[in-house]
């Protein structure tokens, strides 16, 4: 069985309840609507990301988005992890080690410099996974965000 699935449009209805799992353990308002019309272009291929599927494309236990941008700095395309859910039932597995793992390499193959991702302050367990899967904080370096 391959781990991950690319995401296709006719795979909505099984990854929108995933991600309203996820954006429900988060806090994240966002109607089924707005919800779907977030994700739907990801499926239909636009260029500024991906949505993958893990674990059986029929029934998955999880998803993870990569936003796609550009840095001079890293010298190309980076990658930026969206959001990474895997069910709560089956996490602890290595599961998310394994994805991370499958994940990178086949970013790099497609000319994707860096990936980076936020991790909340207090979220020891997913920091010990990141970290086993090579990501580092950046010293010098804040997440700040503006919305308006």
């Amino acid at each position: 069985m391959n781990l991950l699935h690319l995401a296709r449009p006719e795979d909505i209805d099984t990854l929108q309840p995933l991600v309203a799992r996820f954006h429900a353990h988060h806090g994240i308002a966002q109607s089924d609507e707005e919800r779907r019309a977030a994700v739907l272009p990801l499926l239909e291929g636009i260029p500024h990301g991906m949505a993958y599927l893990i674990g059986p494309r029929k029934a998955p236990v999880g998803y993870i988005i990569i936003s796609l941008g550009y840095s001079v700095e890293l010298g190309g395309i980076e990658g930026f992890v969206d959001e990474f859910f895997i069910r709560e039932k089956v996490r602890g597995r290595g599961m998310g080690s394994e994805v991370l793992t499958t994940l990178l390499p086949a970013l790099k193959d497609h000319g994707i410099k860096a990936l980076h991702l936020e991790v909340a302050r207090e979220n020891e367990s997913a920091q010990r996974l990141y970290k086993r899967a090579g990501f580092e904080p950046r010293d010098g370096y804040m997440l700040m965000t503006r919305t308006r």
